[in-house]
């Protein structure tokens, strides 16, 4: 047969020719390439410089055998090829065809590579069992364990900046007499590390080693260190979870040593086992002075054998066991070695749930108390008024009582006045806390009639106590010209605006009160307006008021600046408005008058906003 037509195109680039239904010349080339219209292409490449031929028709002809003959049929009939009556292939520029391959080419080849990178970085060697090494590199471990997920040079890095870290605290430890340390987290191993420091330390007087992951194991670090050094008088070690096993072990070291003064083991996680163990301590210390056990488990046991230990112990002067779980019982036992305490000063018994009956057993025993008690909170007690009475009747005795804490309870207005009228002989206490013991006006004026005769009391809380506008009339009219006050603290009273007015007029005569707390008493800008007149009157007194929380705009905060510069002998050294209403143009208001108060005097005031 005769060869099949060939379309060319002409480029720049080698030329490709498309050979039609030429089977033959596929198999002796080999060549062989399949176009998008079903046709078999040969790949022709000619140089670029040769010309290129162009067919623009096809003309038949009789296809000739390799000899020479014709292959007619032997009726005539002239023979055509069928690839004769096909229509010639449309002419494809280059151009577009580059166009259209190259990038589908080039996106291939790109993802091909890609793969084979990710493959190699991603997934497991052969010949490995699946799991033996399931990171990215063999020089990482993972582990869901926080900061583990670290190269060993980053690791060393931590440790050596931590190994860095502890031998400034060491050396701190070597050089000042008070050291804080809380919150630092060196755990156990960072104990042990710092302790070295502290055998025959000559220095450090006051650690506090509070908050620090430190476990019973830890305590361990003190052991043979706490007893040759004769320096150390405060430790602290608070907020660490030594439990029961750490009070014992801390117990058995310092049994034998003559140096710390005071111990704060407040929230260790300790029971009824580790108060034992540090009740058998005092049997045999003579240094400790305070002792702080806040905020742990101790219940009736663990106060039964402090008591014992109070019984035998002769320096103890401060004991703290507030938030505990003692209770009436465990009070009353815990009276009975107060009672034969010579060298108790201050118990601190806040949140213990003891109620009136237990109040009722420690105020026996404090009656008959050899020693000198001068401070006393039994705060948040469901103390209510048969509670207050017997509380009365140890005041009317006490000779030596400074400071009473009665805050959160609920003695009421029955109680308020059993108080009072134990005040009125009593010619000690200095300061007293009555706060929300839901006291009304009536409680209110009856306090304010001790203040006549008594000229002791200094500081004053009756706060978060519904006492009004009426309560606050009352102790108004007796602080113009009688007591001794400095601080007085009516914060949550619902004294209002009308309130805040009675005590501006106070302040007007009073010559002694020098800190006023009035927050969140609702009294606006009227009550502002009223207390800055008062403010313009030279008062050589007052030099902190609080008017937070008091729903105080702009007009009462100018007129508040208005005063403080218009008095030039303004003693005011705090202001504090925060919580208020107060936009930009009181604050600025306010911050123009703290300015001129300087210029003009050099005195400072903190204005908080």
């Amino acid at each position: 047969m005769g060869s099949a037509s060939t379309i060319y195109f002409s480029s720049a680039h080698p030329k490709v020719a498309f050979h039609p239904y030429s089977r033959r010349h596929q198999l002796q080339n080999g060549l062989l390439g399949t176009t998008s219209l079903g046709y078999h292409a040969h790949l022709v490449l000619f140089p670029t410089t040769l010309p290129v031929v162009r067919r623009r028709s096809l003309t038949p002809r009789a296809v000739s055998r390799s000899d020479g003959a014709s292959t007619r049929a032997t009726g005539g009939r002239r023979v055509y090829k069928q690839s004769q009556a096909v229509r010639p292939l449309p002419r494809v520029p280059a151009k577009e065809l580059v166009a259209a391959v190259a990038p589908a080419g080039v996106f291939v080849a790109v993802t091909f590579v890609l793969w084979k990178l990710v493959e190699k970085l991603l997934l497991p060697k052969p010949g490995k069992p699946l799991g033996e090494n399931i990171s990215s590199s063999p020089r990482i471990g993972w582990s869901f364990a926080a900061g583990t997920n670290l190269s060993p040079d980053a690791s060393y890095k931590i440790e050596r900046e931590s190994r860095q870290k502890l031998n400034e605290f060491a050396k701190e430890l070597r050089t000042y007499r008070s050291v804080d340390m809380s919150g630092c987290n060196f755990g156990d191993e960072g104990l042990f590390f710092l302790a070295e420091s502290l055998g025959y330390n000559q220095a450090v007087e006051e650690v506090d080693f509070s908050a620090n992951g430190i476990t019973e194991a830890g305590v361990k670090a003190f052991d043979g260190v706490l007893q040759s050094n004769i320096v150390l008088k405060t430790l602290n070690l608070s907020g660490n979870l030594i439990g029961d096993e750490g009070a014992k072990c801390l117990s058995d070291i310092l049994a034998g040593n003559g140096s710390i003064e005071k111990l704060q083991l407040n929230s260790i996680g300790l029971g009824d086992e580790g108060a034992k163990a540090l009740a058998e301590m005092l049997k045999r210390n003579s240094s400790l002075h305070v002792l702080e056990l806040n905020n742990n488990m101790i219940n009736y046991s663990g106060f039964m054998s402090l008591a014992g230990a109070l019984l035998e112990n002769n320096t103890i002067r401060s004991i703290h066991l507030n938030g505990n779980y003692g209770g009436a019982l465990g009070v009353a036992a815990l009276a009975k070695g107060i009672e034969g305490n010579k060298s108790l000063r201050e118990l601190h018994l806040n949140g213990n749930s003891i109620g009136n009956e237990g109040v009722r057993a420690l105020m026996l025993s404090l009656s008959t108390h050899k020693g000198k008690l001068t401070l006393l909170d039994i705060s948040n007690n469901e103390i209510g008024p048969k509670g207050a009475y017997h509380i009365a009747e140890f005041i009317k005795k006490s000779k030596s009582l400074l400071w009473l804490n009665l805050y959160m309870n609920d003695i009421g207005d029955e109680g308020a006045e059993k108080i009072a009228d134990a005040l009125k002989q009593n010619r000690s206490i200095t300061t007293i806390d009555l706060g929300g013991n839901n006291i009304h006006a009536k409680g209110a004026s009856d306090i304010a009639q001790v203040l006549k005769d008594n000229s002791v009391i200094t500081t004053l809380e009756l706060g978060y106590n519904p006492i009004g506008p009426d309560g606050a009339k009352a102790l108004s009219e007796v602080l113009k010209f009688h007591g001794k006050i400095e601080t007085l603290k009516l914060g949550w009273c619902q004294i209002g605006a009308k309130g805040a007015e009675f005590i501006a007029d106070a302040l007007k005569y009073n010559t002694t009160l020098s800190t006023l707390d009035l927050r969140a008493n609702g009294i606006g800008d009227d009550g502002a307006i009223g207390l800055a007149r008062s403010l313009k009157v030279v008062n050589e007194a007052l030099t902190s008021l609080d008017l937070g929380f008091n729903e105080i705009r702009d007009n009462g905060a100018f007129a508040i600046a208005q005063a403080l510069k218009a008095n030039g002998d303004v003693a005011i050294a705090s202001l504090n408005l925060a919580n208020n209403f107060l936009t930009k143009f009181g604050k600025s208001a306010l911050t123009d008058a703290r300015d001129h108060v300087y210029e003009m005097s050099e005195k400072e005031v903190n204005i908080f906003f």
